[in-house]
């Protein structure tokens, strides 16, 4: 009896699976609007280089979100997969076979988001700030996880 509860317990993961996947349409949905009225209002404008680079910071930060909701999205397939059904036909680049993969695949994603956030900053750098601080920090980080990555793919063959 104890083993039938344990082995209907990982159902409990649908909570997580469901809560993750309505972030990450929540996230895609509202990030496609903000992007929409963004573009939309350009026109009330001049078409100044101060306008488009605007635009382009606006643009720069809807891929930034769009990569975070990638993340989250994974994370749902990833708990979805690995709990519940492990038969969920995915593209191979997304195929969850334990907990290294699905960490692997979260910091190859984040590493992503890291690169898109120095872009905004670089993109909307107006010269008064010192960016070159702010790239070193963030190529540390990408760095620590890369070197993370490296550990797992060694792990796995």
């Amino acid at each position: 009896m104890l083993r039938r509860i344990l082995a209907s317990s990982r159902y409990i993961m649908i909570l997580p699976v469901i809560a993750t996947f309505l972030g990450s349409l929540a996230l895609i949905v509202y990030e496609t609007v903000v992007l929409f009225v963004t573009a939309l209002s350009i026109q009330d404008r001049s078409l100044t280089p101060k306008s488009v680079k605007i635009f382009a910071v606006g643009v720069v930060e809807a891929v930034d979100v769009f990569l975070i909701a990638i993340a989250v999205y994974i994370i749902s397939i990833g708990v979805y997969s690995l709990f519940v059904d492990d038969k969920l036909p995915l593209p191979a680049w997304l195929e969850i076979d334990n907990l290294e993969d699905l960490k692997g695949n979260l910091v190859s994603v984040v590493i992503a988001v890291l690169a898109v956030l120095f872009l905004r900053e670089a993109v909307a750098w107006d010269g008064t700030s010192d960016i070159a601080a702010f790239g070193v920090a963030l190529a540390l980080v990408v760095a620590a996880l890369a070197f993370f990555l490296t550990k797992i793919n060694a792990r796995r063959k």
